[in-house]
Parts: C-alpha cells; structure tokens; sequence
C-alpha cells in the first residue's frame, strides 16, 4: 500500500500544469496554441515573458521534488521510487489535459535532487554544460536524464537506478521527433520557434 500511496501522491503532484496555469493567469492564453504545443518551460518562454517560463521551470522541479521527499519521510525504500517514476509520469500524462502533459526534463531534474543531492547535482550540470554550449533544449534535457541514471549507481545510490533509467527511456522517447531533427541538422536552438 505505501508504494501505491507514494505512486498516487507522485501523480497528482506531477500533473499539476503549471506552465499552462501560469500563461493563463497571466492573459497570455493557452501555451499549447503555440510553439510545440507544450507545457514546459521552453514552450513558455515563446511567449516572449521570462519571468514565466522561470516560473515554470521552478514549480516543475518543485513537483518532482515534493513527493520524493514526502516519500522518504514518511514511508522510505520503494515507495521512493514509485514516487519518483510517477511524478514524471504524472507530467508527461497528466488526466487533467486528456495525458498530454510535459516531456518531464525539468520534473525529472527536481526528482534527481529529491533522490540524492549528488544525482542531482550531475543532472544540473550536464544539463546546464549542453546548454550552454549547444544553446539546444532536448539535447541538454535528454543528456541529462542519462547523467542522472548513470549518476546514481557512480555515486552509492544503485537503488534509484532502474526507476531513473526508465525515466530517462520514456523522456528519450518523448524527444522522438527532437532526435529526428538533430540527425538532420535541423534542431533549432534555443529561442528558436520550432524547437520542443
């Protein structure tokens, strides 16, 4: 029961849509009529309000790393990772927008650092480093999601490592037509209109 408890608590709390509630209460309509039609924080960012697309990214990592951590309090082992996975899940599928959610890079990140403070760390920094150096969003989200599955067994927590791994699958999956355009070339960089 406490690993279904931790499941549902990492659903729900992963589903919330914050980059669709932030844009709507700010006037600024529905963030899935433009861009890639997503609800993460680089779709936001094409509204042209950093403040929100910042917003977003925060409250998504925070809704990665609130069940985690209300896991481990209060229940520990599995649980945790069940939590973890859900979560994620709860981004990419959220019940409240017919399961078409997020591609859970940035709920992801939030869950890496609920789990471990090292695993999380790896994830910031590869993803920032891709960033920083590519200017490409999916590239830097999905080597991210492998440092974080690869992180855990490297630094003492082999535990997590089947729930980031599967993780880092679904969000790889989720970058299918990303990973199409960057074989040809033809992944916009960040900012760029195109890009998801």
């Amino acid at each position: 029961m406490e690993t279904l408890y931790a499941a549902l608590l990492g659903y729900l709390l992963g589903s919330v849509p914050f980059g669709l509630l932030l844009t709507k209460a700010a006037g600024m309509g529905d963030v899935r009529s433009i861009g890639s039609g997503n609800i993460g924080a680089t779709n936001v960012l094409r509204t042209g309000n950093k403040g929100l697309a910042a917003a977003t990214l925060l409250l998504d990592l925070v809704k990665g790393f609130a069940p985690v951590f209300i896991a481990q309090q209060l229940w520990g082992g599995p649980a945790v990772a069940f939590a973890a996975g859900a979560a994620v899940i709860g981004h990419c599928f959220p019940v409240w927008l017919k399961f078409k959610g997020g591609k859970g890079v940035a709920t992801n990140a939030g869950v890496s650092f609920g789990l471990a403070w090292p695993i999380g760390l790896a994830y910031a920094l590869v993803w920032l480093s891709i960033l920083a150096i590519f200017r490409i969003s999916s590239l830097a989200g999905m080597s991210a999601v492998v440092a974080a599955a690869a992180a855990a067994p490297l630094f003492g927590f082999p535990e997590y490592f089947p729930v980031l791994a599967a993780i880092a699958g679904l969000i790889i999956y989720l970058h299918r037509e990303n990973i199409a355009r960057l074989m040809k070339g033809e992944e916009p960089k960040l900012g760029g209109k195109k890009q998801s």
